[in-house]
């Protein structure tokens, strides 16, 4: 196991090919202990040169209505009037602390998501 840091980009895709080779191995083996380590020099490279910015706070909204099947109208008791919802939903007015309050706890929407 010739395990080093990943600095260039070559690294990192040479990185992925042993992993996809070591994928599925056994925990405690040799193979399995080079696969948790690639797996966190991976992560930590990607982390500082491929970030996932935070969703859209309005996107965040529709998928969790999406994932528990609510319309619009079900969001009138965490927006406000139907008027609000849609205007909140078209992205035409931001999101009230009162209301990031009201999603966090209703539909478990992280505040850090909501407040971006």
């Amino acid at each position: 196991m010739d395990i080093k840091p990943i600095k260039t980009e070559q690294d990192y895709r040479d990185a992925i090919s042993r992993i996809e080779i070591l994928w599925g191995s056994k925990k405690d083996t040799p193979e399995g202990d080079e696969l948790d380590l690639l797996v966190t020099l991976v992560e930590s490279y990607e982390m500082k040169y491929y970030p996932i910015a935070p969703p859209d706070p309005i996107d965040a909204i529709l998928f969790r209505m999406e994932q528990m099947g609510m319309t619009k109208a079900d969001m009138v008791k965490y927006l406000g009037s139907q008027s609000r919802v849609s205007e909140i939903l078209n992205k035409k007015r931001s999101l009230t602390l009162k209301m990031v309050k009201s999603l966090y706890k209703g539909l478990k929407i992280p505040a850090e998501i909501l407040l971006a």
